[in-house]
C-alpha cells in the first residue's frame, strides 16, 4: 500500500471512528427532545397526572362514529398505577391498575372476564404511550435507532427514530422536529393497517409540554394519509410534583 492510500485509509477511519453509532444518535436525540418539553418543571419530579381525555372516531367519509370522554389518571411513583373513569349511558366505568392486576366496576358490577380485562390494560398501555413521549423511550425495554431525516406527507423533514420494545411484537417510529426537537408524529403498525399520529397543539399549562390536541390518520405503507380516523383532545392538566 502507497503512502498516499495509506492516508485515504486512515481517513476514513477516522471519519468512521468519530460517528456516532445509530443508537447513540437516537439516545442524544431523545435527550434533546426531552429537553424541549421540560420548560419549567422535570419529568423526573412528577408524581401523578390526570386529564380528561375526548376521543372521537371517524370513518373514511369523514362522519363521527363514537364519542367519548374520560378522566385518565396516572401514578408514576413508587410504581405505575392507572385510572380510567368515564359514564355512558348514566352508568359510571372505571378501570383500574394497580401496578399488578387490572380491574373493572361498571356501575356496582365488577367484571372479571380475562379478555375483557387484558383488552382494558392495552387501553391504558395505549392512552400513556400517546401521551407520555419523549419520556417513556427512556424505557430499559426498548432499542432505538436513528433513521435519519425524512419527509413526511405535506413535505415536512423530520428526524426519525426507530423504536423496537423488547416485550411487543412491532416496531414504531418516532418523528421530530429537527430544529425544536418536538414530537411531532408516530407512525406505528396496527394489526391490518399503519397509522400516524400528529401532535396538533401543545398544552403548556404545567411547566412540561403535553398534548392538546392530536390526529390519527390511517396511512398506506409509503406514508400517504388515506383518511382521518380518530381526534384526541386533552384538557384540564393536573399535575402533582414531588
Amino acid at each position: 500500500m502507497n503512502l498516499k492510500s495509506l492516508l485515504s485509509f486512515i481517513l476514513v477511519l477516522l471519519i468512521f471512528s468519530c460517528t456516532p453509532s445509530p443508537e447513540k444518535q437516537a439516545q442524544e436525540l431523545i435527550e434533546k427532545s426531552i429537553e424541549a418539553h421540560e420548560l419549567s418543571k422535570s419529568w423526573n419530579n412528577v408524581a401523578s397526572i390526570k386529564f380528561k381525555k375526548l376521543t372521537r372516531l371517524l370513518d373514511e367519509s369523514g362522519a363521527v362514529e363514537a364519542e367519548s370522554e374520560q378522566w385518565v389518571e396516572f401514578r408514576l411513583k413508587p410504581y405505575f398505577e392507572a385510572k380510567l373513569t368515564w359514564t355512558k349511558d348514566s352508568i359510571l366505568h372505571v378501570v383500574n391498575f394497580n401496578g399488578s392486576k387490572t380491574s373493572y366496576q361498571m356501575g356496582a358490577n365488577p367484571i372479571q372476564n380475562e379478555g375483557f380485562l387484558k383488552a382494558k390494560r392495552a387501553e391504558i398501555d395505549a392512552a400513556f404511550f400517546a401521551f407520555a413521549q419523549p419520556w417513556n423511550l427512556l424505557d430499559e425495554n426498548i432499542s432505538l435507532m436513528y433513521e435519519g431525516e425524512k419527509t413526511l406527507e405535506g413535505g415536512e423533514i423530520v428526524e426519525s427514530i426507530r423504536v423496537e420494545n423488547l416485550n411487543g411484537p412491532k416496531p414504531f417510529w418516532i418523528y421530530f422536529d429537527p430544529v425544536s426537537f418536538r414530537v411531532e408524529a408516530i407512525e406505528s403498525q396496527g394489526k391490518d393497517h399503519k397509522s400516524l399520529l400528529e401532535n396538533v397543539t401543545p398544552d403548556q399549562s404545567t411547566g412540561l409540554l403535553f398534548p392538546k390536541e392530536q390526529k390519527s390518520y390511517k396511512i398506506d405503507d409509503s406514508g400517504k394519509k388515506l383518511f382521518l380516523q380518530a381526534e384526541y383532545l386533552y384538557s384540564d392538566y393536573q399535575v402533582t410534583f414531588e
